[in-house]
């Protein structure tokens, strides 16, 4: 198995993101892998691409091939699973709140700890090895660059945690477990972070424009600022083969803009066609696997 068994798809909203992700997924089951690809975007569209009636979490879309959302209720049971009880213990002894108005309250009013228990969820499923290859479709890009920051910025929020916790007029056997619980953060973050550098492979999907030029650069230097690597960057939608004035400006302008993008990164890049059909079930996807892993 490759050291970087998860492959993650980034990008802003509606370039393609997802049919990348399905794509690449169907070629790692193609090869014979037993791989999942997870959407951890709210507003997800993976059962929509490929088709998929079942309800089933994760649901079988084929062979060696499953697919699976983490929505909001997943996101809740995996913050009860970890600290849900023992943060309660703590959080209800200053304010009055029921159990599952407070575990509401983590999963949608702190965004920071739904989005640290979304890596610590794929993390835990790569070292499972459950799958051999994990096909991560991300939320659009400001979302996803908040998650992946995450890890690094809740080691510099909890550095003076101890100090503050240490000074609450609790019982000993109290404070203990709030310290417990700050440790285990810690542990926790340390863990994710260095699983996003090494066990992740990072691929951005955009667009030939101007505006997702601007946007892909801020991608980057965000990536890059966190020692986050990209790996390969996709163009989606490229005119290749122009028979109409309309297509003929518009491969026109986007020849320069992929030119910029093929010179400026380091990074490999592909240019994926714009399809004349709408990309939605296997047969469709496999003609985007084509391009993407075999050039064709």
């Amino acid at each position: 198995m490759s050291p970087k068994n998860v492959t993650m798809f980034g990008g802003k909203g509606g370039v393609g993101k997802t049919t990348c992700a399905a794509a690449t997924a169907l070629h790692y089951a193609s090869l014979g892998e037993e791989t999942i690809v997870i959407s951890t975007d709210f507003t997800p569209s993976l059962r929509d691409i490929f088709e998929l009636e079942s309800s089933m979490k994760p649901a079988k879309v084929a062979e060696r091939l499953y697919v699976a959302e983490i929505g909001y209720e997943e996101v809740k049971k995996l913050w009860d699973e970890k600290f849900g009880t023992e943060v309660y213990e703590v959080f209800s002894a200053f304010v009055d709140i029921g159990y599952e108005e407070f575990v509401d309250f983590v999963a949608t009013i702190l965004p920071g700890i739904r989005d640290e228990f979304m890596i610590d969820y794929i993390r835990e499923l790569a070292e499972s090895g459950s799958f051999e290859r994990i096909v991560w479709d991300t939320a659009p890009a400001g979302q996803t660059l908040g998650l992946l920051q995450m890890p690094s910025l809740i080691n510099k929020h909890l550095n003076p945690a101890p100090r503050i916790y240490s000074a609450l007029k609790t019982t000993r056997q109290r404070r203990r477990s709030v310290l417990g619980i700050i440790k285990g953060w810690e542990e926790l973050s340390s863990k994710d972070i260095e699983f996003l550098k090494s066990g992740v492979a990072f691929n951005l999907v955009t667009l030939a424009e101007g505006l997702s030029l601007r946007q892909l650069d801020s991608i980057i230097m965000e990536f890059r600022r966190h020692s986050f690597n990209i790996e390969h960057i996709i163009v989606n939608q490229v005119v290749k083969e122009p028979d109409s004035d309309f297509l003929q400006s518009r491969a026109s302008m986007q020849h320069r803009y992929l030119l910029e993008i093929e010179g400026r990164y380091g990074v490999n890049v592909t240019r994926l066609p714009l399809f004349p059909h709408e990309i939605k079930g296997i047969e469709r996807l496999r003609e985007v696997e084509r391009v993407l892993y075999s050039g064709g």
